[in-house]
């Protein structure tokens, strides 16, 4: 290799996604390696992982280093920052990417379901920004996108009731961050998707029930991804992006709609995507 391409490998930022073995997860892998970043994949599934590193490494020629661990072990996000810290890597650009739906009523799956599903999806986004914002900050620029929903901006819905309260969390968290950030180079927004077609709804049972709805209502994750990606590199960028013209005067007629229609309107249509039994 040649001392320039030696160069240009060595000062490449660096991007880490969780969450990246598939759907919006793996898109925001590709379109990141497409602009020349080095990646951290994190995921459970070692073998998908393995794939996709390989898989980008050969077709942009960066460097891929894959992280096979399950975020709802609350050691996670500690050994992650420790084994980059031993590797000397430096993360430039957070993608808080990993989540998932319990689906039913709040008392039917056991406690330690809730208790995985919140470190997942609020406490690990919470530690392993805490964990990787102080080198950003540092060198004055730094990206964090955190993958929230649609469901965050709406009233809540029976079933899966963990989920909206737990994307609402991301919305204010990622608001807050970005406004104590204004000064360090260092950008976060909340991505804020409807309905995406990825593995989810595999995951939580509810595939039949949510195949029955308009096409008009689905994104792909290539769109999703490409929006945050676009969004959080505008001059005056918003922390909180919802893709989609659709999705977008949803999320403006619940700020005008009364309370009592919105709720109203969340109870009929929350049986054509939630799994409330």
């Amino acid at each position: 290799m040649s001392p320039e391409n030696q160069a240009s490998r060595t000062t490449r930022r660096t991007a880490l996604i969780t969450g990246a073995s598939a759907g919006i997860g793996a898109e925001f892998a590709r379109q990141l390696a497409a602009r020349g970043m080095n990646l951290v994949l994190v995921a459970r599934r070692r073998d998908r992982l393995e794939v996709l590193a390989r898989e980008l490494s050969e077709q942009h020629g960066v460097t891929a280093t894959i992280i096979a661990r399950d975020l709802a072990d609350p050691d996670t996000p500690r050994s992650i920052a420790s084994r980059l810290h031993d590797q000397h890597t430096h993360v430039d650009f957070l993608v808080n990417n990993a989540g998932y739906g319990v689906p039913g009523k709040f008392n039917t799956p056991d406690w330690q379901a809730h208790s995985d599903f919140l470190q997942v999806l609020v406490t690990s986004v919470a530690e392993l920004t805490y964990l990787l914002l102080p080198a950003m900050q540092e060198n004055q620029w730094g990206r964090i996108i955190n993958v929230a929903s649609m469901a965050a901006l709406m009233p809540g819905s029976g079933g899966h009731t963990m989920y909206a309260a737990s994307k609402a969390f991301l919305v204010r968290f990622s608001e807050s961050l970005a406004m104590e950030n204004q000064q360090t180079g260092v950008r976060v927004i909340a991505l804020c998707p409807g309905f995406t077609y990825s593995e989810f709804h595999d995951v939580t049972g509810t595939r039949e029930l949510v195949s029955k709805m308009p096409k008009k209502m689905w994104l792909q994750a290539a769109d999703v991804a490409h929006s945050g990606i676009q969004a959080i590199e505008r001059k005056n960028f918003l922390p909180v992006v919802i893709p989609g013209s659709y999705y977008r005067r949803i999320a403006l007629l619940t700020r005008f709609m009364p309370q009592r229609l919105m709720l109203r309107y969340m109870r009929r249509r929350a049986r054509d995507f939630r799994n409330a039994d």
